[in-house]
């Protein structure tokens, strides 16, 4: 009956200057890595942190745009490629909480960290069997995308599944209301941290 956290994709392309910035993204790291100094070692078994990290000698299974451009639904500007500084996390998340690391995208158009693998090559859910996981907390970027498609693939596979609507951030306001709305109608729940906003980050700042 372990409880996990997963950490979605806080990488600096989709924060601020970033290939596919996300507005926040910065914010919302420090705000992660509060929430993490608070909660990290009392209340989770495992935290997991997902990252893109995809190949940058082809398309990645037609999820990189070609000549024509993206179209921002399934194409994409080249984003995360594995090693470059586009790919790590953003240095306002904490990363001393991390547990384990996943890594999707591989050369294939993943959204979803139940895509996503550690560096052995075990997947997010046999990671989970075997630290013997039944709920899962999914916060990070982008709201309309990856956290919707994790915290759906969470539910599909029988988890009992939060998404913290304070810990999370996307593209599209709209896009984003209604991932969070199909996310209560597969049966998650979408709850409030409780991480104030007079909270101060570990560094002093206000958030």
């Amino acid at each position: 009956m372990a409880r996990a956290l997963l950490i979605v994709d806080v990488q600096n392309d989709f924060t601020e200057d970033g290939a596919l910035a996300v507005a926040g993204g910065a914010e919302l790291a420090a705000r992660i890595s509060a929430f993490l100094h608070r909660h990290a070692e009392d209340e989770y078994d495992l935290v997991v942190g997902s990252r893109d990290w995809h190949h940058g000698d082809d398309d990645n299974g037609g999820h990189f745009a070609g000549p024509e451009g993206p179209d921002f639904v399934t194409t994409w500007p080249v984003h995360c490629v594995a090693g470059t500084p586009g790919a790590e996390y953003h240095p306002e998340l904490d990363t001393e909480y991390v547990d384990v690391d996943v890594f999707k995208g591989q050369g294939t158009p993943d959204y979803s960290a139940f895509q996503a693998r550690t560096d052995g090559g075990v997947l997010l859910p046999g990671l989970l069997a075997e630290h013997h996981v039944t709920t899962v907390d999914v916060i990070g970027l982008a709201t309309d995308h990856c956290v919707r498609a994790t915290a759906l693939d969470a539910l599909a596979a029988g988890y009992d599944v939060a998404v913290f609507d304070d810990l999370v951030a996307g593209v599209d306001a709209d896009r984003s209301a209604r991932a969070l709305d199909e996310i209560r109608t597969a049966g998650g729940h979408v709850d409030h941290s409780d991480m104030d906003e007079g909270l101060a980050n570990p560094g002093g700042a206000v958030l």
